[in-house]
């Protein structure tokens, strides 16, 4: 998973942000709000948020993405023990809410909660306005009628699927859907295209330098 983490503390954040590395996570690290709101993108597959942090606080920065529809699951971090507080980061979203001081294996188990969550939590999926897909038929839709596609194309659609809100990098193609073949980058990136060439919404998005994912489309 692509992680952002924002922690004001210094040696905290090396910890966490080495101890995530260490578990097969990118991650960017932030000590100020105001930073994170001024580079944060879909690309992120998760928030770790620290509450009070300089500038802008966590509560701040959730709120401000909700009101942009960007919606990236969330796990606050803090040393705030008031129920009022506790409540407040649910009621903004988020999924997790762990009390400072924690162990670092604390965070990893509420990380892989939330992937499993978000890779099972429905068996239909909106892409975008148009099209969904259902993980148990198999079937890309379009305004509610199946759609044709090659055997490969579907397979991509559908490891993209089980990955919802995740970068899907290169070498997870090539073991799951070219049954780990030794296929270069170039091959992937072309079938890839040419199934976005297929569509008439383009949900598919390109992580420059690391692979692909599709969010999961709420109606506004």
């Amino acid at each position: 998973m692509k992680i952002l983490l924002l922690e004001d503390e210094l040696m905290l954040n090396n910890a966490i942000s080495e101890y995530l590395k260490n578990i097969g996570h990118m991650v960017e690290s932030f000590s100020d709000g105001q930073e994170v709101l001024d580079n944060i993108n879909n690309t992120y597959d998760l928030l770790i948020l620290d509450i009070n942090v300089p500038t802008k606080d966590g509560f701040e920065i959730l709120s401000e993405l909700n009101s942009k529809k960007i919606y990236i699951p969330t796990i606050f971090i803090s040393a705030l023990i008031d129920i009022e507080d506790i409540s407040k980061a649910y009621s903004l979203g988020c999924r997790e809410y762990i009390k400072k001081p924690f162990h670092l294996g604390e965070l990893g188990i509420k990380i892989n909660q939330i992937l499993k969550k978000e890779q099972n939590n429905t068996t239909h999926i909106k892409f975008s306005e148009n099209y969904s897909y259902s993980k148990d038929k198999q079937t890309l839709y379009f305004n509610g009628e199946p759609q044709s596609l090659t055997k490969k194309q579907l397979e991509i659609v559908h490891i993209l699927a089980l990955n919802i809100n995740m970068i899907v990098d290169f070498e997870r193609f090539r073991i799951d859907i070219w049954d780990g073949e030794d296929i270069d980058n170039p091959t992937i990136r072309a079938e890839i295209s040419r199934l976005k060439k297929a569509l008439k919404e383009d949900f598919i998005k390109n992580i420059r330098g690391l692979g692909y994912k599709i969010d999961r489309y709420y109606s506004a």
